[in-house]
């Protein structure tokens, strides 16, 4: 196995994921076999429990783990399905390591990060490695492992010396270090300053590792003179300093990588010149050319309760360009915080409240994405009800599709009581409830996860029709709740369909709204299997029914051909 390690110094959110990411569509294009790791330090087991504010949207796998957004990345960029252990965290590592001395593995002996907690690291590292995620049979050619963090975290060392062993142990042609740094430059002198990263590359080569790649973040492309005071003082060859400078879009990125001949010197270092072929990166090519010169755009309400962060919602956010793209629309996602809509806000701010249902009704359709807790629900019920009674293409995903549920048996069956039981355990009329597979006491990985088959009720549903499949659609899970399916009978008879469930016929997976030009309700997370070049079939639906172009599609796709 040939290694690419990708390490970050100076500040967090250089953007280490798009370039480890990045490198791994470069080599991908020049014909081998691409997998990925992301290392995360902290000691959660796994990013299930933690807060959407603090660490962004949690991705969740085809097994159901609930993994680091990254892996987001990574599965959009290499189109692979990844596994939960692609995903290494402390806590995994220290779980593992534990189970193992409470069985008496160690056979008496002293537990210590080294040699245990390291060999530990090496040997997840190595064991994931070889597991196929691409389709095919057999382990991939090269895996880039992604270490989270910046160099000199306390809670990364031991990451760093287990990767510092298994450089050791490899050899030199299988392995490569890319350590993405800050070139930043300050107002005033204009200069591009390079000291942060000579100080993080001494640091690094401090903990036994010597990069071989720089890969440099900066505002505009790095001057010649720069490079070479980077060469001569991070003592790495002025060929292999690569400039990751901004750029319109992320899919420019692999492009900048292979202008910069990033890939044959990164074959060289891994002494795969022979086996690979010149990359091929027309489709990237032509997908960042097409987005720089889009004019038309779409608006998109978000009607959320994490609007603060982007990165809270970043699957969605995916998808949505996904979509637009294919549309050849650029999106214009209105972020709508769910609180500024209720009625409260028009006492407390009432300049926030006028604007965000302003924002509401110039957009083009709405979207309610998941989420969990009762902050923001009312002002959600009230944008479902906007968009359901003014015939505004509407697409709500697991906590949206619930809203749907509650606000239609509270505004057309008249029950007023009507709740989810995650909101009220007490709910007159529990139209949501506990899903019984649950736990209630523990928090993580006690969901609904990971990829499950909805069984289409109907073969003449928009579902059907935007999936091109009359029977069953495969999407992730993750949720607690379900809609009651003692109410069902009662719902339907408002006009709406539950047009999806799972294989028991007891929890409603999909419902759609007869009357309506697009109003779509899904319990799972189709964000999650967006791919650019692929988008996800209910983000393409809601975008073609904001433009008027959806019954065209269908009549055009009904053979069902894509």
């Amino acid at each position: 196995m040939k290694y690419v390690l990708v390490t970050g110094g100076v500040v967090s959110g250089l953007g280490k994921g798009v370039t480890a990411s990045s490198v791994g569509v470069v080599l991908k294009a020049c014909g081998l076999r691409v997998t990925s790791i992301k290392i995360d330090p902290y000691l959660n087991t796994d990013a299930g429990t933690m807060s959407p504010f603090e660490h962004g949207e949690v991705f969740v796998l085809d097994d159901g783990g609930e993994v680091d957004l990254d892996l987001g990345n990574y599965e959009r960029f290499l189109d692979v399905r990844l596994t939960r252990d692609n995903n290494i965290t402390t806590g995994k590592i220290y779980q593992s390591v534990l189970e193992k001395e409470r069985k008496g593995d160690y056979l008496g002996k002293t537990v210590q990060v080294v040699p245990h907690i390291t060999d530990a690291i090496k040997d997840w590292i190595e064991s994931v490695s070889a597991i196929p995620v691409d389709g095919k049979v057999g382990p991939a050619d090269v895996c880039v492992i992604e270490l989270g963090g910046t160099v000199g975290d306390i809670e990364s060392m031991p990451f760093i010396e287990a990767l510092r062993q298994l450089f050791f142990s490899t050899g030199p042609d299988n392995f490569c270090l890319i350590h993405v740094s800050l070139v930043p430059v300050l107002g005033v002198v204009g200069e591009q300053k390079t000291k942060p990263t000579q100080h993080s590359v001494r640091e690094l080569r401090a903990l036994g590792l010597t990069p071989h790649f720089l890969a440099c973040r900066s505002a505009q492309p790095l001057l010649e003179n720069t490079k070479q005071k980077l060469s001569q003082f991070c003592h790495v060859s002025a060929a292999n300093i690569l400039n990751i400078h901004d750029v319109p879009n992320i899919w420019h990125v692999p492009l900048l990588l292979r202008n910069q001949n990033a890939h044959e010197a990164i074959l060289k270092q891994l002494a795969l010149l022979r086996v690979a072929i010149p990359p091929n990166l027309q489709e990237w090519t032509n997908r960042a050319e097409t987005f720089d010169n889009l004019t038309s755009s779409v608006k998109i309400a978000m009607v959320g309760k994490y609007v603060g962060l982007t990165d809270s919602y970043l699957s969605v956010v995916k998808a949505l360009l996904h979509a637009c793209i294919a549309c050849l629309l650029k999106p214009s996602i209105e972020w709508i915080a769910a609180s500024d809509l209720e009625d409260e806000s028009a006492k407390l701010t009432p300049e926030v409240h006028t604007k965000a249902w302003e924002t509401l009704r110039n957009a083009a359709c709405v979207l309610i994405p998941g989420g969990f807790g009762d902050r923001g629900v009312k002002g959600m019920i009230l944008a479902a009800k906007y968009a359901r009674e003014n015939k505004v293409p509407y697409l709500g995903i697991c906590l949206g599709m619930q809203i749907s549920v509650i606000e239609i048996s509270r505004s057309v069956l008249g029950w007023k009581g009507a709740n989810s039981t995650e909101f009220d355990e007490h709910a007159p009329n529990p139209v949501v409830i506990f899903m019984p597979e649950g736990s209630r006491t523990h928090m993580g990985s006690t969901m609904r996860l990971g990829s499950r088959r909805t069984l289409l009720q109907s073969s003449d549903c928009i579902t059907a029709k935007l999936y091109h499949n009359p029977e069953y659609v495969d999407e992730r899970h993750r949720h607690r709740y379900e809609v009651n399916p003692e109410v069902v009978e009662h719902l339907e008879k408002t006009g709406l369909r539950f047009v999806g469930k799972d294989e028991s016929g007891q929890r409603m997976e999909i419902l759609e709204l007869a009357s309506h030009p697009f109003y779509v309700g899904v319990q799972f997370h189709p964000e999650y299997k967006s791919r650019p070049g692929k988008p996800s079939a209910l983000f393409l639906g809601l975008i073609l029914a904001a433009t008027g172009q959806l019954e065209a599609y269908v009549k055009t796709h009904q053979n069902g051909s894509i």
